[in-house]
């Protein structure tokens, strides 16, 4: 791989976001002559119900500190709890069509964000197949073919979710915080889909901190770029695409500069795979972020005594 790589990770949560933010990170990206993974949010936009997160620790302080208000809409905010929540492929997918002719990949981000994010652990296995399922079966109406990849709502993944993964075949999915690719353990089994982590800081887990002023930002994220590493960077079209657009095309401007090389994940996955024999094994755990509130899946340490990966089963 090339010396500063770059993946740009785009989770699009709200059909706000979708509308809005989608349409003005692909017109930026186009202006950088740079390729992005879209991870598409594909039923209904529940955005509304995350109040029942208040409980968490951590939850007000972030809300104080991103804006919420202002970054989502009040509209948003009410969705599927003074109002249905709007079906977001069904009512954007000409939008969604759109990333894919620009050449960015696409691929899935849940059904029903809060229902992953807040519910994923709740479920039984097969209520998160019927759920991924659905998931699937809106992409496939949406774009004509199976989707290849999951990035889950939340960072939200247990063994459960890894199983459905497997079961549905995919590359790859980016449902964890961590610092390499690697294949996943959880519930004492051995996953065959590769995961592909987020390796930096989310832009939300940053802002309002006295301890990152906003206009040392575009630095810091410059200065945690690892050489020879894959370097994967989950951005949001509800901030990065709108509230936070014009630090994001800060950010690009002098990330091209440096003549950064921006890879998508499928790149990424399709390269790493060439030597599957050469892929950590990895328990993945709950864990918490530094500027999240609650818990979420992320790279354990590696499993030394794991077969290679032509010898790896799911359950």
């Amino acid at each position: 791989m090339p010396d500063l790589v770059l993946a740009l990770k785009i989770d699009v949560d709200t059909d706000r976001g979708t509308r809005i933010g989608v349409p003005r990170l692909i017109a930026l990206l186009d202006e950088f002559g740079i390729k992005g993974s879209f991870y598409f949010s594909l039923g209904p936009d529940n955005t509304g119900r995350a109040l029942r997160r208040i409980f968490r620790p951590g939850f007000f302080r972030k809300v104080r500190r991103t804006s919420v208000v202002s970054t989502y809409g009040i509209r948003t905010l009410l969705n599927g709890v003074l109002w249905p929540g709007p079906h977001v492929a069904r009512r954007n997918p000409e939008v969604l069509r759109a990333a894919r002719a620009h050449g960015h990949e696409v691929a899935i981000h849940c059904y029903d964000h809060i229902r992953w994010q807040d519910g994923l652990h709740r479920m039984p296995v097969g209520e998160v197949r019927r759920e991924f399922a659905r998931a699937r079966q809106e992409f496939e109406w949406v774009f004509g073919e199976p989707a290849r990849a999951g990035a889950a709502a939340g960072w939200q993944a247990n063994a459960d979710s890894l199983t459905v993964y497997d079961e549905a075949g995919l590359l790859y999915g980016s449902d964890a915080r961590g610092s390499t690719p690697f294949f996943p353990s959880a519930g004492g089994q051995i996953f065959r889909t590769l995961q592909i982590p987020t390796t930096l800081p989310t832009l939300d887990e940053l802002l309002g901190r006295p301890d990152f002023p906003d206009h040392g930002l575009v630095d810091h994220y410059l200065s945690l770029l690892r050489r020879n590493e894959i370097n994967v960077l989950t951005i949001h079209a509800e901030i990065e695409g709108m509230a936070r657009y014009d630090w994001f095309r800060e950010f690009l401007a002098r990330a091209v500069s440096m003549r950064m090389q921006f890879l998508t994940l499928d790149e990424i996955a399709r390269t790493v795979l060439r030597a599957p024999q050469d892929v950590p094994v990895c328990e993945l755990v709950a864990g918490e972020i530094d500027g999240r509130s609650g818990t979420l899946a992320t790279q354990g340490g590696a499993l030394a005594d794991c077969a290679q990966a032509g010898g790896r089963s799911s359950r």
